[in-house]
């Protein structure tokens, strides 16, 4: 990938940045985004040191004007966008009846509408420069299952996996292929107290194949191949990086 610029969302920790190191180790200068300045200084420090390419881009997915400031750097540094990730996430985990819709609102503005602005952003990008591109949609296996207590998420999830079908019918003519990752349970740093109960690290031992929770290095291969050459013939396709949690009863 040596030359391809890409951008990664929610890119400070946790599964984002694995799939940054996954990026820029194959030889891409990718964009890591977020919301602190501080921690994606820290992060694109430690892939400069290791000899990788890469820059922060600090700005909030679901503020208009920073996507504008962005895309508007992105063009004027580089002039091209070859790959987006559209990592960011927001959950909120209550009752149905817990929730005003300000609530749902908020997380299916972040969830949602982010990808589908930032998706249309690259695409002109792509469009623009006329090499065809990456986009991949991070889903998760909430999409296609259910639970109470999680309806807002599930529903934006759901819709994301709808959007990347959608996308990829609109964009396949410009060379531009729009895939999803979902996620299962990985052990990431977000999620540290309940890795920790040995209660659902047993629940997840027999309700997975693997028998395990992911390591968040587990995600990268996934987002690196869809973005890669390797992938060219593949869009509108969701890859369940999940230790078989869906196909396992």
């Amino acid at each position: 990938m040596d030359g391809k610029i890409a951008l990664v969302t929610g890119a400070g920790r946790g599964l984002g940045l694995e799939m940054v190191k996954a990026l820029a180790r194959a030889g891409a200068h990718v964009l890591l985004n977020g919301r602190s300045e501080d921690s994606l200084a820290s992060a694109v420090a430690a892939l400069r040191s290791a000899g990788r390419s890469a820059a922060a881009l600090v700005f909030d997915v679901t503020d208009p004007a920073g996507v504008d400031r962005a895309f508007a750097n992105i063009e004027a540094e580089h002039g091209r966008l070859d790959v987006l990730v559209n990592n960011v996430g927001a959950r909120d985990r209550r009752t149905l009846f817990e929730f005003d819709l300000s609530a749902v609102r908020q997380l299916v503005e972040a969830d949602l509408i982010a990808p589908f602005e930032l998706s249309r952003r690259a695409a002109k990008l792509m469009i623009q420069n006329g090499d065809g591109g990456r986009i991949i949609n991070i889903t998760s296996i909430a999409g296609p299952l259910a639970d109470s207590g999680d309806t807002p998420y599930t529903a934006a999830k759901g819709g994301l996996q709808a959007l990347t079908r959608a996308l990829a019918a609109e964009l396949g003519r410009h060379r531009i292929t729009v895939n999803a990752v979902a996620p299962g349970f990985f052990a990431t740093e977000a999620n540290a107290a309940v890795v920790a109960d040995e209660e659902i690290g047993q629940w997840l031992k027999d309700r997975t194949s693997l028998g395990r929770w992911g390591r968040p290095e587990e995600i990268a291969g996934a987002v690196l191949f869809l973005a890669s050459p390797a992938a060219s013939y593949i869009t509108a396709h969701t890859l369940v990086v999940d230790g078989g949690y869906l196909a396992h009863f």
